[in-house]
């Protein structure tokens, strides 16, 4: 008795952790919304946005001036020249130094105005960078989804069709017990019981690869009991299939992330070349210098003649700092004359990378206008196939019905009823095959005109 309850007891704590483990089933919004906020690549990437922030701050302190003090100690012992009689004399002296440089760009070549504005394109594309591969997550966690879908619907076919084999296989027996039909179509039945169990696992392994596959996509470290909701319908609600492949291409222009890094890509490249002009204007720099010294040795006397008749104590600290302060400012002015190239180089290396950028302009134009053709062609033929499926499934299925009628009374065969089944079980695939890959092959077309995968 007390075994019986421990056993219950178990049993009650086991489903509890099992109901509880798989209470949380993902929608696809669940799906894309926590992959973009923990996918290793998008967090890369992000932290690629930060430095392009740290570049502009950068920029940013070219425009400022900079700042430098310096301060030094010394000991000098043995032969040294007096600082304040210019005699050279065997002493130990110290001496503290101290000073501060101040410069400032005055111009320099509009370098440091295009440096900013360069920065501030980096930054822009950065963040178009970082949307793109949210994009591409988003359209990758999508896939995955539609696929464990799939292959959840799949696996119900089979099991569907196991349970009607299995009442085929009863009815069977009674038909052999009655003399209707032959021993042979009995074993004709049951082999095909055994060909549907071995289409349920394999259904089901492909179930959980699926699954094992998006919950890997997600960054999920615990996924043995993760599900996702049957939440997608096969409709076009936004109707694009209305729209027309050239209306899709031009909003396409405008909304697609990659023609918007290339385009920015080309502003970079002509910052640059503006840079590497700017090293051949003349630049102008303002300095400002302070410095100071102080002196610990005593100061020594002479009288009228030069003779040494005695030393006096060395000024206090802050009257030598005060008394030996000097100040120098002005302006520099630098004009490159030759560099061996160098400057000329970095010009032409610029100009090349400006036309690389403008090919790049173009080719993602030209991909961009190619994926939507190919994309509405797609779509509009998975429409067709899903439609043609359907069609094919009702027939399959009055086929089989018919084909039913006649093996019950005996007009019919095994293997030709078998085949029937068969026929019915791949249509009711195929229909499934076709009606996710339809809706995946829309949400890429709604993706190229703006609409987006999931809404806020």
């Amino acid at each position: 008795m007390k075994k019986r309850i421990f056993i219950s007891f178990i049993a009650v704590v086991a489903f509890s952790v099992t109901s509880h483990s798989q209470s949380k089933i993902w929608t696809l919004q669940e799906c894309v919304t926590y992959a973009i906020e923990n996918n290793i690549s998008i967090k890369q990437t992000e932290l690629d946005t930060k430095t392009a922030v740290i570049d502009r701050r950068g920029a940013i302190g070219n425009f400022l001036p900079s700042l430098n003090a310096s301060a030094s100690h010394s000991w000098n012992i043995g032969l040294n020249q007096d600082i304040t009689t210019g005699l050279l004399r065997n002493q130990t002296t110290q001496f503290t130094s101290a000073g501060a440089n101040v410069g400032i760009d005055i111009y320099k070549g509009l370098q440091n105005q295009n440096t900013l504005r360069r920065a501030n394109l980096s930054i822009v594309a950065a963040r178009y960078q970082l949307m793109k591969m949210q994009e591409d997550v988003a359209l990758n966690v999508a896939n995955a989804f539609l696929q464990v879908l799939f292959n959840k619907e799949n696996l119900k076919v089979q099991q569907q069709q196991l349970s009607i084999n299995q009442k085929q296989y009863a009815r069977s027996e009674e038909l052999v017990k009655a003399g209707s039909i032959p021993r042979g179509d009995l074993l004709d039945i049951k082999a095909t019981v055994a060909s549907n169990n071995q289409n349920i696992i394999a259904a089901e392994n492909a179930l959980l690869i699926s699954k094992l596959s998006l919950a890997q996509l997600l960054q999920l470290k615990e996924f043995e009991n993760f599900d996702v909701a049957d939440d997608i319908m096969v409709k076009d609600e936004n109707n694009i299939l209305g729209q027309t492949p050239n209306a899709i291409y031009d909003k396409a222009k405008e909304e697609r992330t990659e023609l918007k890094i290339a385009r920015t890509n080309l502003e970079i490249s002509q910052k640059n070349v503006a840079i590497a002009k700017g090293a051949f204007q003349p630049t102008l720099q303002g300095f400002y210098g302070f410095n100071s010294r102080v002196s610990y040795a005593d100061r020594p006397l002479f009288d009228s003649m030069g003779n040494l008749i005695g030393t006096k104590s060395p000024d206090p600290f802050f009257n030598q700092f005060s008394n030996n302060k000097g100040q120098s400012f002005g302006v520099q002015l630098s004009i490159p004359i030759f560099n061996g190239f160098t400057i000329r180089n970095n010009v032409d290396r610029s100009k090349v990378n400006l036309e690389k950028s403008k090919i790049a302009v173009e080719q993602q134009d030209l991909d961009l206008q190619r994926n939507v053709f190919t994309a509405f062609a797609d779509a509009k033929g998975a429409l067709n196939a899903f439609e043609s499926a359907v069609i094919a499934v009702e027939a399959r299925q009055g086929a089989y019905d018919y084909a039913k009628e006649k093996y019950d009374v005996g007009l019919m065969n095994s293997f030709d009823f078998n085949q029937s089944q068969t026929l019915l079980t791949n249509s009711k695939s195929e229909v499934l095959r076709t009606k996710y890959d339809y809706i995946f092959k829309i949400k890429i077309l709604e993706f190229y005109f703006g609409i987006p995968l999931i809404k806020n």
